[in-house]
C-alpha cells in the first residue's frame, strides 16, 4: 500500500495531465459531434429549400457528417498523445488510391452536384446536351436519363453534359421561329410579302407581342429569299414551323408564285469532223 502510495505522490503530476488530455479529447470528440449534425441539418435545410432530391440530400449530407466526424477524431487522438501523422497518411493514400480507381465516376459525380446545385435545367424540360437532344426525364448523381423525340431513351454521362454548351429550349416562355423562304426573281415581291404578312396574322398561335416580321433577307443566285421570323409560345414551335411551310406552299402555288429549286443547264456540243476519204 506504501508503494502504490509513493508510486502516486511521484506520478501525480503525470497522472492528472493524462487525465486532463482524456478529458479535453472526449470535450473535443463530443464538440465535434455536435458541430457535425449542426452542418449537416444547415447543408440538409438548404438543399431542401432549393428543391435537390431526397436521395441527392441524404447522401451529402452523409459524406459532410463524415469527413467533419474524422476529422474530430483526429483531433481528438493527437489531444491524448496519439500520432495521427501515419493515419493521416494512409487516409490520403487511400483517398489517392481511390480517385484514381473512380476518376471518370468522380467527374460525373462532381458534374451531378453541379447540375443539381446550379440547375442549367430540370426535368421536363427539352435540351441539348452532351450531343443528345431530348427531354430530360431524370436527374442523378453520376448520369442524366433523356428521352429523344422518336422515344428512345438515352443515359448520358453528367460529365459529358457540363463538359460541353448546354441548350435549354424550355427555359424562355416564348421562341422565335426563323424561316427562310425563297421565290423567284420573276415573282410577285409585294404580293408574297403580303401572302405571308396574312398567313400570319390569321394564325391564332403568333403573338402579337413581339411583332412578327417578314423582311427581304438574300438576293441569292436563283431566289429572292425572305426571312420569315414569328414569335410563338415555346409549346406552339414545331406545330407553327410545320404548318407555315405547308401554308406557304399551298398558298404560293394557289398565287402562282413561283418557289425556286436547284437547276442544272446541260448544253451538248457537236464537233464538226472533217473526214477525208
Amino acid at each position: 500500500m506504501d508503494e502504490i502510495t509513493t508510486l502516486y505522490q511521484e506520478n501525480h503530476e503525470l497522472l492528472l495531465g493524462l487525465v486532463l488530455q482524456l478529458v479535453a479529447a472526449i470535450i473535443i470528440f463530443y464538440v465535434g459531434r455536435l458541430v457535425a449534425k449542426g452542418l449537416s441539418r444547415l447543408l440538409e435545410k438548404g438543399l431542401l429549400s432549393r428543391s435537390v432530391d431526397k436521395a441527392v440530400v441524404a447522401f451529402l449530407v452523409s459524406i459532410v457528417y463524415a469527413v467533419v466526424l474524422i476529422a474530430t477524431i483526429l483531433m481528438a487522438l493527437s489531444q491524448i498523445g496519439v500520432q495521427t501523422t501515419s493515419f493521416i497518411a494512409i487516409l490520403g493514400a487511400a483517398g489517392l488510391a481511390v480517385g484514381l480507381a473512380l476518376q471518370g465516376s468522380l467527374a460525373n459525380f462532381a458534374s451531378g452536384i453541379l447540375i443539381i446545385l446550379f440547375r442549367p435545367f430540370k426535368a421536363g424540360d427539352f435540351i441539348d446536351g452532351g450531343g443528345v437532344s431530348g427531354t430530360v426525364e431524370k436527374i442523378d448523381i453520376f448520369q442524366t436519363q433523356m428521352k429523344t423525340p422518336d422515344n428512345k431513351r438515352v443515359i448520358v454521362p453528367n460529365a459529358q453534359i457540363t463538359g460541353g454548351p448546354i441548350t435549354n429550349y424550355s427555359a424562355e416562355p416564348i421562341r422565335r421561329v426563323d424561316l427562310v423562304i425563297g421565290i423567284s426573281y420573276d415573282a410577285d415581291l409585294l404580293l408574297a410579302k403580303k401572302l405571308l404578312h396574312d398567313m400570319l396574322l390569321n394564325d391564332p398561335r403568333v403573338l402579337t407581342e413581339p411583332a412578327f416580321s417578314v423582311n427581304v433577307g438574300a438576293l441569292a443566285d436563283s431566289s429572292v429569299n425572305m426571312n420569315v421570323r414569328p414569335w410563338v409560345n415555346s409549346a406552339d414551335y414545331w406545330g407553327v414551323y410545320w404548318d407555315m411551310l405547308e401554308r406557304v406552299k399551298l398558298t404560293f402555288d394557289e398565287h402562282g408564285i413561283g418557289i425556286p429549286f436547284p437547276q442544272m443547264d446541260v448544253h451538248f456540243y457537236k464537233d464538226k469532223i472533217d473526214t477525208k476519204e
